[in-house]
């Protein structure tokens, strides 16, 4: 009788051992299938458009927002569909704007939400 419960717990920690694994498989390769999105030309399409509806001459050196730069720690998958992402304008923390990147059903990338730092916020509006 003891010899089958070693037997049968045995085959359960083995059980969960291998779920364990797999499940740590399959969020790494969802982590970057979500890099590459938010890496590709399509997703900088989006930001690039993005930061341009705040301010008109934005990444043209004559605006407030002259450049940026993702936060890879941010990427993350939205419980409502699509990816979290956060950039960081003109290499400043406290100067972000956050987007949720979504396709549309004809597999177009947009913003299907976000916000920007009040500190940014500040700064567009000249105050």
């Amino acid at each position: 009788m003891k010899k089958r419960w070693i037997i049968v717990l045995g085959i359960t920690v083995i059980t969960f051992l291998g779920l364990g694994v797999k499940f740590y498989m399959d969020e790494k390769k969802i982590n970057e299938e979500m890099m590459n999105v938010v890496f590709s030309d399509e997703a900088k399409r989006v930001f690039e458009n993005g930061l341009k509806n705040l301010d008109a001459k934005a990444l043209t050196g004559k605006g407030v927002i002259n450049s940026y730069e993702i936060d890879k720690k941010s990427i993350k998958q939205n419980p409502m569909g699509g990816i979290d992402v956060t950039l960081y304008v003109n290499e400043n923390p406290e100067l972000y704007v956050f987007f949720t990147l979504n396709n549309t059903d004809d597999k177009k990338m947009i913003d299907d939400g976000g916000g920007n730092s009040a500190k940014l916020e500040m700064l567009l509006e000249g105050k």
